[in-house]
């Protein structure tokens, strides 16, 4: 199992969130600010097999139009080792 923590900006967020749903991936989004501008980011934290880590990745990237500027970084994905899950 991975924990895949994606960290995007306000005006990507529901597309990202819809676009995870739509692929069937449960995911819980909270609200938070970059440190340094105080710009609004959304952390995304979904849990996946180890299988299916390319394949969410993949819908996130795939989430996001063509950017304007191709130096602009829309989203920072870490994936992480989760030791146990516990779901009821």
């Amino acid at each position: 199992m991975k924990l895949i923590v994606a960290i995007v900006k306000d005006i990507d967020a529901d597309d990202v969130t819809s676009a995870l749903t739509a692929a069937n991936y449960r995911v819980t989004t909270i609200a938070s600010t970059s440190g340094f501008l105080r710009r609004g980011l959304n952390t995304m934290l979904c849990g996946v097999e180890d299988d299916q880590v390319t394949k969410a990745i993949e819908v996130i990237r795939g989430s996001f139009p063509p950017p304007e500027n191709p130096e602009e970084k829309r989203c920072t994905v870490f994936v992480l080792n989760v030791g146990e899950y516990i779901h009821f």
